[in-house]
């Protein structure tokens, strides 16, 4: 078990356009989850990932991950997520010694695009882009499992 420590911000402009940034295709569904955990698959490039995550503390919450085979990932979101999938390419950006995920989601959420950073501790500090919009990391909308349920496109 680890502690995931993130702060997540909406983006305003393509900050890759134009750059050599490495980046990664992601599929990821969710399984009916509980009240104070949530439960995804997630196809990573050709990786597949099934994770536990429990309910957030401000910024941080517990998270388990396990890698498991993709053929089984496939069919869990097949059988299993059915309508609570996702799909987005991640980016990933260097920032004055620290990596941001910038997530631009196709589908059902077509030009939402978001930006975390993963934190050593809640009290860490960090230089914002000039690219970050507005904060959404306490705004449960954007949680990765409530755009699976209820999609955000950006018109």
């Amino acid at each position: 078990m680890k502690l995931e420590i993130e702060r997540k911000f909406l983006v305003e402009v393509a900050v890759w356009e134009g750059a050599d940034f490495s980046s990664a295709e992601i599929r990821q569904g969710y399984f009916q989850s509980g009240e104070d955990y949530s439960l995804r698959v997630r196809i990573q490039d050709a990786r597949a990932l099934l994770t536990v995550k429990g309910q957030p503390d401000g910024i941080t919450r517990k998270e388990f991950e396990y890698e498991i085979p993709l053929e089984e990932a496939e069919e869990m979101l097949r059988e299993f997520c059915r309508g609570r999938i996702i799909e987005k390419t991640r980016y990933y950006i260097p920032w004055k010694g620290f990596t941001w995920e910038v997530d631009r989601y196709y589908g059902a959420n077509q030009g939402l695009i978001t930006a975390e950073i993963e934190l050593p501790d809640e009290q860490t500090e960090f230089d914002r882009p000039d690219w970050l919009g507005r904060e959404v990391s306490r705004d449960l909308r954007y949680s990765n499992e409530s755009l699976a349920r209820c999609p955000m496109p950006v018109k």
